[in-house]
């Protein structure tokens, strides 16, 4: 594929801005899947926003992972252009079949003007669902190398999918984390991990490296008390398309068995969104 084409900003403040967020406290990074929930997003005061790969799948009919990397990019670029906020990019497992491919398509993600992106471990393969340690570190540590040539401040996010893939093993998580953090990684993810003990368990065994929290759903913790569980960032990837999906899945079902518009009761004013996008 041709060159990302040129930036129309200067990419380097929003990475400054969004390093600078990692640095106490913690915040929210929500996923928008598409240049409007992007802008909404930017008006309700967000301070950075993150890609969710399945938000913008599912927008194109695909499940989660089925976009090229020519499609992502595209994507992360219109994201990044879309508001004048810091965007983390949800980067799959770096779109290569082996580290030096991973590096090259890092350094085209570099390119859309993203703040950060996250590499992640899973294989696709069911019978063997995580990548061996040595390989999966061989494709973090490519990326690194990757943005410490590319001269940006690009922050670099380590993901370890035990939980997300079925194979739910904490301990291992950490080992993986830990070696990504050698590896290069600036923050830490273990997205699936939900319990009080294991939020901590990550916090601790990467620390002073900021963590990622995933809450994809409703959970018995505010942001207060994830914050004091020294998490730096919470995530939300797909859920926020999963919630319009399931708006507009329960008002079609609605109108097709029982013939009922009732299921326009929450809908957003169109006049609204109409002054939004002015």
């Amino acid at each position: 594929m041709g060159a990302v084409p040129a930036l129309t900003f200067d990419p380097q403040p929003r990475r400054a801005a969004f390093r600078a967020l990692h640095a106490q406290g913690c915040f929210v990074l929500p996923n928008p899947w598409d240049v409007g929930s992007a802008r909404y997003l930017h008006g309700l005061g967000f301070a950075a926003l993150a890609s969710t790969s399945s938000g913008v799948a599912w927008s194109q009919g695909k499940p989660d992972g089925a976009l090229s990397l020519e499609a992502t990019l595209a994507h992360l670029q219109a994201l990044a252009a879309a508001t004048p906020l810091p965007v983390n990019a949800d980067f799959g497992d770096g779109f290569g079949a082996d580290p030096a491919a991973v590096a090259r398509a890092v350094g085209q993600a570099i390119a859309t003007g993203v703040a950060g992106l996250s590499i992640e471990d899973a294989s696709g393969d069911p019978a063997q669902p995580l990548r061996p340690l040595d390989e999966a570190v061989a494709r973090v540590r490519a990326a690194r190398a990757a943005i410490d040539r590319s001269g940006q401040d690009v922050l670099l996010v380590g993901r370890a999918e035990h939980f997300f893939v079925g194979r739910p093993d904490l301990d291992d998580a950490i080992t993986r984390l830990r070696a990504y953090a050698e590896a290069g990684a600036d923050c830490l993810y273990a997205p699936g991990i939900t319990t009080r003990e294991q939020i901590e368990a990550v916090v601790a065994a990467v620390a002073p490296k900021p963590v990622n929290l995933l809450v994809g759903s409703a959970v018995p913790f505010t942001l207060q008390d994830i914050a004091a569980m020294g998490v730096r960032r919470v995530s939300v990837g797909g859920a926020m398309a999963r919630t319009a999906w399931g708006g507009m899945m329960r008002a079609s079902q609605l109108l097709r068995d029982e013939g009922r518009f009732d299921g326009f009761a929450d809908a957003a004013s169109g006049a609204a969104l109409n002054q939004l996008f002015r």
